[in-house]
Formats: C-alpha cells, sequence, structure tokens
C-alpha cells in the first residue's frame, strides 16, 4: 500500500495513506500532468446543501397504547385519510361507552326534570303550590339541561379519543420511514412515522453570515443536481435569523416540479457575483476539474515534486466554462499537477515525462 506525503495549508506534512484515498492493490503507470495556470476568477461561490420536501410532517400518537397494526412501511405511497396504524383502542373504547351512559343518565334526569316542572305549573294555576314551588322546578330543569350539555361534550371527546386509536396520513406523500413497530407501547406525542410529499422539493443550504450580502446580490442563483445538471430554483426564501453558534442563515430553494430526487440527498448550490464583481475580480491560478481530488470537506490535488506525486490541499473557488477549476490557495504558477487525481493516488503512480 502506497503513501503519499499530504501538505497542509500552512502547516506541517503529514502522511497521508492509499487506504484513506479508497486505493487498494492496483498499481498505475505514468499519469498525465498540466501546469497550473491563470484564469478569471468568479467573485461568486458554492455550498453544499441537501433537498427537503416542502410538505412534511412527522406523524405522532395522540393517545397512549399498543400499536396493534403497522399498516405502512418506509418507501409507500399513501393516500390523505389512509390506515398508517392502529393503536390499541380498549381504553377509549370503555371511556366512550362510560360517557354513552353518562348522557344517557342526563337525558333521563332532564326528561323528569321537565314533567316535574310542568306539573308545578300546573298547580300553580290551580292555587295547591306557592311560587316559589315552581321557580325550584325550573331550576332543576334548568341544571339537568346544563348536566346533559356537559355529558353530551364528554362523548364528544370520548368519541375524538376513539378515533385517535387509528392514526391515518394528513395528506398524499411518501413514508419516509417508521419509528415503531407493532407491540411498541405508543403515548400521547410519541413519534409513528415520517412522510413527505415527492412532489415539491427543495434545496436547503446554510450561507455563512460573512457571504450573506453577496448570496442576496446573486442575481441568478443555481442548483447541481447529482447527475451533474444544474437547475435554476423558482423561488428563493432567506430565512430571517442567523443561527448564533455556527453563524450561518438558512436558504430554501424551491426546486422545479418533476426533480427526481428524494430528501436528504446532497447537492450543490452556486450563487453567482453581480457583474461589477466579476469584472472587478481578479484572475486565480486555475486546474481541470479531473484533477481535484474530493473527500468529504477536504479539496486537494496531486503536485509533481522531486518525480513523484504529492497530495496537498487546496482552496478552490466557483468552476468556470471549459471544466477548469480556479485555485484561491495552495498552489503557485508553474506548479504541475496531475490530470487524473484518482490515478494519480494509485500505488506506483509516476508523472509522465513531458
Amino acid at each position: 500500500m502506497g503513501i503519499k506525503t499530504f501538505h497542509l495549508l500552512g502547516g506541517r506534512p503529514v502522511l497521508w495513506t492509499a487506504l484513506w484515498l479508497g486505493c487498494t492493490a492496483a498499481v498505475a503507470g505514468t499519469v498525465p500532468t498540466v501546469t497550473v495556470g491563470n484564469v478569471p476568477t468568479s467573485a461568486g461561490f458554492e455550498l453544499d446543501g441537501t433537498v427537503e420536501a416542502l410538505r412534511q410532517a412527522t406523524v405522532a400518537a395522540q393517545v397512549s397504547g399498543n400499536v396493534t397494526a403497522l399498516a405502512v412501511k418506509a418507501g409507500d405511497k399513501v393516500r390523505a385519510g389512509q390506515l398508517l396504524a392502529r393503536i390499541d383502542a380498549r381504553d377509549t373504547s370503555a371511556g366512550l361507552l362510560q360517557s354513552n351512559a353518562a348522557l344517557a343518565q342526563a337525558q333521563a334526569q332532564l326528561e323528569n326534570a321537565r314533567l316535574n316542572a310542568d306539573r308545578q305549573r300546573e298547580l300553580r294555576r290551580q292555587g295547591f303550590v306557592s311560587q316559589s314551588v315552581v321557580d325550584q322546578a325550573d331550576t332543576t330543569l334548568k341544571a339537568a339541561q346544563a348536566s346533559v350539555d356537559q355529558a353530551r361534550g364528554a362523548r364528544s371527546q370520548a368519541a375524538l379519543a376513539r378515533g385517535f386509536a387509528d392514526v391515518v396520513a394528513p395528506f398524499d406523500g411518501v413514508v419516509q420511514s417508521t419509528l415503531v413497530d407493532t407491540g411498541d407501547l405508543a403515548s400521547a406525542g410519541r413519534s409513528l412515522l415520517t412522510m413527505y410529499a415527492p412532489g415539491a422539493l427543495r434545496a436547503v443550504v446554510q450561507v455563512p453570515s460573512t457571504r450573506a450580502a453577496l448570496a442576496r446580490a446573486a442575481s441568478h442563483p443555481q442548483v447541481r443536481l447529482p447527475d451533474g445538471q444544474w437547475v435554476t430554483p423558482v423561488r428563493r426564501t432567506e430565512l430571517p435569523a442567523t443561527d448564533p453558534v455556527a453563524q450561518t442563515i438558512e436558504w430554501r430553494l424551491d426546486l422545479p416540479t418533476g426533480t427526481a430526487l428524494t430528501p436528504g440527498q446532497s447537492l450543490r448550490v452556486r450563487f453567482d457575483a453581480p457583474a461589477a464583481a466579476v469584472a472587478n475580480a481578479p484572475a486565480a491560478l486555475s486546474v481541470p476539474a479531473s484533477a481535484v481530488l474530493r473527500r468529504g470537506e477536504l479539496e486537494a490535488v496531486y503536485v509533481v515534486s522531486q518525480g513523484q506525486f504529492v497530495l496537498r490541499s487546496v482552496r478552490l473557488g466557483t468552476p468556470t466554462a471549459g471544466l477548469q477549476v480556479p485555485v484561491l490557495a495552495g498552489l503557485k504558477t508553474g506548479d504541475q499537477v496531475a490530470v487524473d487525481a484518482v490515478q494519480a493516488g494509485l500505488a506506483g503512480a509516476t508523472p509522465a515525462k513531458r
């Protein structure tokens, strides 16, 4: 397994193993090189973003009980109102029966109070009872009516709780993940599954606050899809708050309909620069896009040094036409870099003679 010397910007050299670069026992021969030259650089910048659905939801339980059935799995398409999960309804069913009985009892008492009030009014007309007896009967009737109203409200609440035992989809969408299994205990507020509507998606990117003004001035931000295609968002939204820890501002770029993406995918967002900024931008060194090695947040190229390749970290700008990538730091004019970074990282790779 080959070992390459890796030079950090402004730091001491460390060892970079071919194993980390994903190199195996494969052996490469000579690799063509190119001389680093100057090209006009853009004042814009690029950032990594992720895909989000415009409409997404975490479906949670509203009553407590064991999950007796999970009717869907991750990836299923569901319709609004479709059953997603069922929670043990015995407790809520018993509560509904109890409220039904309480309502029936209240209605019986109301009927008895109404008959008694009518009887006392008739006796009052005949002069057998005083007005106070009639007033007391009317008060009892009003109390009985209030008891019926209260019992109806309790019954409605019990029926609503009984309905919560069947968890249904709030809208048409796709189940993204399930968070419980059959037999798990669900409590009010516990998340059961996540789902999203696949028709409308957006790119979410965290813009450093130091670049916020440049991002706002960008006339046509673009989003690079995983297949390499650049698309223009149909709408962009800047949230009116800065993250107090990361010091970034979240931007949401609505993507055109029909984009074949799924939430969580990574993509690249490019904020172009105003014409005046581009005109005043200085020239920068550049390398072919194929010469750049990317591993997470690291960007590096293989530089020829004493007849062999040395991996060197670089800081890149926004790619220009012709598959050239501006290098803002890490190289100097005249440096020789490998055209193919993957081949240059294989064991035994050497620079081609020019």
